[in-house]
């Protein structure tokens, strides 16, 4: 069928079979509408899935023309995101960008045999209220190849006069063809960008056209931690490490703080010489201490040398105990205990493995830190284990913030798939 004979064949639909629609197809009419043009490109259309009976009812106490349908479509924008043109005063552009997303998956639907109608007949207050749909969150579909955007997405960094700018890694999955851990990346070396052209900041890419030393820098942000007032704290296994696929031997240690230092606005580096993890991140530091403030540090701790991670947390512990900031303060130095017992993954064939990705095998060691939280503005979110120790950690972590809310949240299956909260997110400073 030609699109005019589709156009032309397509009518609307005003009683609806109580039957499902397959997933498969409701995949193409979705796609169909996220692919749709829109003002600049700027996608500010949100497109919630309405199934369960208990919220069509819902739904159709506020709009009367929902003619029972088994899904509803809820096609909305963003307005902060929507283009604004300046000789209309007043215009939204994302009325028009919804008009042309619903016309596409109507369309889309009938080439799917599924009929469908166009329905304005509503009060969007009410709908929203009715949804209860979020006014400041903003979902954004993106290709990538694995999901840890705290090592392919941006560094944020912002100067004196509240200006936001990302620093967009060299991302090559762990260890390019060297050591790395699946191939291709390129979907994941486009994140940071990708991020940074949705929110509307700058970037700065380190690739050898703008690096200071000529060379492509690779980097993932889960190796570093910083204060904000130019301190670095990273590991030695990762970044100077001659066989993890990265920038050495192309670099130097003095090579590799420069680049630091010039994206980062650093004054000092303080280097631990191993992770927790030399096998898949080649030894992060986000698994083994971060900063709390300035001044204060919370790293890995145990006192059985019997546990695999001993060694590491032990040395770590007495490197940053004996350290001193760029600003001389002598680090505060908080211990975050260890899982009581290792954790080892369960289940190993359940996991599905991506081509071209290495196999999750029965019985090998996870990651299991607590170290891996994520700090928010008012909350610290925290992994845990169903381990002894789980309790211990959230009164560590309470201690550590006063003030916050402690957030446990179960991740082992996380843990198994190689991170954590912190590397499965990435904050952005407010300007």
């Amino acid at each position: 069928m030609t699109f005019l004979e589709l156009a032309k064949a397509r009518y609307s639909v005003r009683s609806f079979k109580p039957q499902p629609i397959e997933e498969e197809k409701l995949q193409l009419i979705l796609e169909a509408g996220r692919i749709a043009p829109t003002a600049c490109n700027n996608q500010p259309q949100k497109i919630y899935v309405v199934k369960s009976e208990a919220l069509r009812q819902k739904l159709a106490t506020v709009c009367s023309c929902t003619f029972d349908a088994p899904v509803i479509l809820v096609v909305c924008y963003d307005r902060n995101l929507d283009w604004k043109n300046k000789l209309m005063p007043g215009y939204e552009s994302g009325e028009t960008d919804a008009a042309i997303v619903c016309t596409h998956m109507m369309l889309e639907a009938w080439e799917q045999g599924i009929g469908s109608c166009w329905v304005g007949w509503f009060n969007a207050d009410d709908v929203a209220q009715a949804l209860d749909l979020p006014e400041h969150i903003r979902v954004v579909e993106m290709s990538s190849d694995d999901a840890w955007v705290r090592d392919s997405g941006p560094t944020f960094v912002i100067n004196d006069k509240g200006e936001i700018r990302g620093v967009d890694w060299i991302f090559n999955a762990w260890g390019g063809l060297v050591d790395g851990l699946y191939f291709p990346w390129a979907n994941d070396d486009a994140v940071a960008q990708k991020i940074c052209d949705l929110m509307g900041v700058d970037s700065y890419r380190t690739d050898a056209d703008s690096c200071p030393a000529g060379l492509d820098f690779i980097l993932e942000g889960g190796s570093i931690h910083v204060d904000g007032e130019g301190t670095l704290i990273t590991t030695e296994m990762c970044l100077l490490n001659p066989d993890a696929g990265r920038n050495v031997p192309n670099l130097d240690k003095d090579q590799i703080e420069m680049m630091l230092k010039e994206y980062l606005n650093l004054e000092k580096i303080i280097w631990i010489k191993d992770g927790i993890d030399p096998y898949e991140t080649n030894g992060h530091i986000d698994d083994v201490a971060c900063y709390i403030r300035p001044g204060e540090v919370a790293c890995i701790w145990t006192d059985d040398p019997n546990h695999p991670f001993y060694a590491p947390a032990q040395a770590a512990y007495k490197t940053l105990s004996e350290a001193t900031d760029a600003k001389g303060r002598k680090l505060k130095v908080y211990k975050m205990c260890m899982t009581k017992e290792p954790c080892y993954l369960k289940d190993a064939w359940s996991i599905d493995t991506a081509t071209g990705a290495i196999p999750r095998e029965e019985g090998e060691i996870s990651i299991a830190s607590y170290m891996n939280f994520l700090i928010t503005n008012n909350a610290i979110i925290l992994p845990q284990y169903g381990d002894e120790n789980d309790a211990l950690a959230v009164q560590q972590a309470q201690e550590m913030f006063p003030g916050y809310t402690i957030e446990p949240v179960m991740t082992t299956e996380v843990a198994y798939g190689g991170g954590n909260i912190h590397c499965i997110t990435q904050q952005m400073p407010k300007a």
